[in-house]
């Protein structure tokens, strides 16, 4: 007898996040529940309860866990595990009860467009593109009296995870130095990694391109305070990447305003960003709309790897595409 899934992707359309090849191999495999897009109603979660093996949703919504008796594992199609405040952990560890993100999806849309970005700011190719369009050009020397190249920089990174990973990749040609803060990783893995521990204030002091990439914790809110983004150099570029959570963002914007250092921002405290919000008129910016991990294509491999773990499990076996539960990690999110 197939396992019975429950398909629910929320924000996450259907089609957009599964391959019509994947969709059929999931149906091939389980019994699916729902799985259209639509929020599924309160009758048919109950007609159902104690025999889901598996949710597949963007957010856990379905009250407390521990009212499934055939659950086995939850796979989160959003982008992180469920907030510790709306999940029992414990009892989905007590019970064999598999908490997967989606997460690693992610990793390598988001580490190109962080490179994209980092060349964009270094070298100023947006500012300058405006200044074309508004008849203001600068040829030659003029235009480039503050930009660098990536080549042999320093490079700091706060947080190294799978997205680093990917990104450290694509600096390879590089031959960047980098170093990194990241209170989770040992320094002798960082080491082994070939990049440099060092502390955060090092790190900003001494980095000519920082990349944001830390994923939220309770204790890193607005890490990135008044008092420590002031440590950047004046011609440094920043690279906000993960989520705003680890910046005190009014802090940073005011920092902008003063010119003292560019930046590029994919995520913001509040999104969509009111009209009036003073970051969209800051100078040496650029601005994008949460966009880094949302190319159409891309995105299937959301649903790729959800297919391929509900197969592993449904035969007895480990999941191994998604990203797993990690308690000390999970017991520390917002």
């Amino acid at each position: 007898m197939k396992p019975k899934v429950l398909l629910e992707t929320g924000f996450r359309r259907m089609e957009a996040t599964f391959s019509p090849d994947d969709l059929e191999r999931l149906h091939d495999v389980a019994d699916v529940i729902w799985g259209i897009d639509e929020p599924l109603p309160d009758e048919v979660l109950e007609e159902h309860r104690s025999e889901i093996f598996a949710f597949v949703c963007a957010q856990w919504r379905y009250g407390d866990v521990s009212d499934f008796p055939s659950l086995k594992a939850i796979l989160e199609v959003s982008g992180r595990h469920p907030s510790p405040q709306i999940l029992d952990y414990d009892f989905c560890r007590q019970h064999g009860i598999r908490v997967l993100s989606c997460a690693p999806a992610f990793g390598p849309m988001v580490a190109e467009t962080a490179l994209g970005f980092a060349i964009d700011c270094a070298r100023g190719i947006t500012r300058e593109h405006v200044n074309f369009v508004n008849g203001d050009e600068r040829y030659f020397w003029g235009s480039n009296e503050d930009t660098f190249t990536l080549f042999d920089r320093t490079v700091g990174y706060v947080g190294f995870g799978g997205l680093a990973t990917h990104l450290t990749l694509l600096l390879a040609p590089f031959r960047c130095k980098i170093q990194v803060y990241d209170p989770w990783r040992t320094d002798q893995y960082l080491v082994e990694q070939g990049v440099m521990p060092v502390t955060l204030e090092m790190l900003l002091q001494s980095s000519e391109v920082i990349f944001v990439l830390a994923i939220p914790s309770v204790e890193n809110e607005a890490m990135l305070d008044r008092e420590k983004l002031s440590l950047i150099q004046p011609k440094a570029v920043f690279l906000l990447m993960s989520r705003s959570h680890v910046v005190d963002f009014d802090a940073l914007t005011d920092l902008l305003y003063q010119g003292r250092f560019r930046a590029a921002i994919d995520v913001f405290p509040e999104e969509p960003v009111p009209k009036n919000h003073p970051i969209r008129q800051a100078p040496n910016v650029i601005l994008s709309a949460h966009r880094a991990g949302s190319v159409p294509d891309d995105l299937k491999l959301i649903g790729h790897m959800v297919v391929n773990d509900i197969e592993a499990m449904a035969q007895g076996l480990p999941p191994f595409s998604m990203q797993n539960d990690i308690p000390e990690i999970t017991s520390h999110l917002p």
